[in-house]
């Protein structure tokens, strides 16, 4: 079961850089894409040229998770966007988040978030290339809004998750980043799973810690469904919350719940 950080406002990672860390995954956010006033593309890790050197205690910190098992993948797209860009020359930015991935070797995969309208033909194209250049161990994960998973409705991409998950790519899916930020409920994980999802591959997301108490009871109550078979939970984004929120969230996905969390 994964407990994943999503990390884009940096901040100190000591608490959860450690031997047997409660954190599975810190998803490093985000990459896009655009062009300079001369018409010069790029590639931004948020603002900034990812090989900035306002970044190298961030790289720092992602080689240490490695070393650590924790695994570091990069978030593509998001609010920011990226897609329309990519997919506008494709040859030549998909040339940098090549070389960026095999710069930094500790980069295990890619979580994928499209919120902008983008055709299902590109996006499986992204993935064939990620996972033609990179082999089957990369991993390749989606965060697409919670009603995208629980009806067959498009997403925020404008495209049909389960027509992605159904189609002969469907395979390279490693797990869906569900954005469960209106409704943190069992109910609402109960019906995407009703809706044909493992739970093995559906990660249930929140943003914040404001509901903490009830969030760790709405956990340990799914785990206790699904058992060892639960996708596990994230976290957007890592500042947001205490930094035992993992190691409660982690001991909320055992048989036994504890009296005080």
């Amino acid at each position: 079961m994964k407990v994943i950080l999503y990390y884009q406002t940096f901040s100190d990672l000591s608490a959860v850089l450690v031997e047997k860390s409660p954190v599975t995954h810190i998803h490093l956010s985000a990459l896009h894409f655009g062009e300079n006033a001369d018409g010069d593309p790029y590639i931004h890790l948020n603002n900034l040229s990812p090989y900035n050197d306002k970044f190298d205690s961030v790289w720092m910190d992602m080689a240490s998770a490695s070393k650590l098992g924790i695994k570091v993948k990069i978030m593509l797209g998001g609010a920011g966007g990226a897609y329309s860009t990519l997919f506008s020359n494709f040859t030549v930015y998909y040339s940098f988040l090549k070389e960026l991935i095999q710069n930094k070797s500790f980069i295990s995969g890619i979580d994928i978030d499209v919120e902008e309208e983008t055709s299902l033909d590109n996006i499986k194209m992204l993935m064939s290339a990620l996972k033609k250049d990179f082999g089957s161990d990369f991993t390749i994960s989606f965060a697409p809004v919670q009603y995208a998973l629980q009806s067959d409705v498009p997403g925020l991409g404008g495209f049909s998750y389960k027509d992605l998950l159904n189609s002969k790519e469907g395979y390279m899916i490693d797990y869906f980043n569900g954005q469960f930020y209106n409704d943190y409920s069992e109910d609402s994980y109960n019906q995407v799973i009703e809706n044909g999802y493992n739970p093995n591959g559906v990660v249930m997301g929140v943003e914040g810690a404001d509901n903490i108490e009830d969030n760790l009871k709405t956990i340990h109550s799914l785990y206790l469904k699904y058992g060892e078979n639960f996708g596990g939970v994230f976290l957007w984004e890592y500042y947001m919350a205490p930094t035992d929120w993992a190691s409660k969230m982690k001991n909320a996905m055992k048989p036994t719940m504890m009296e005080k969390w």
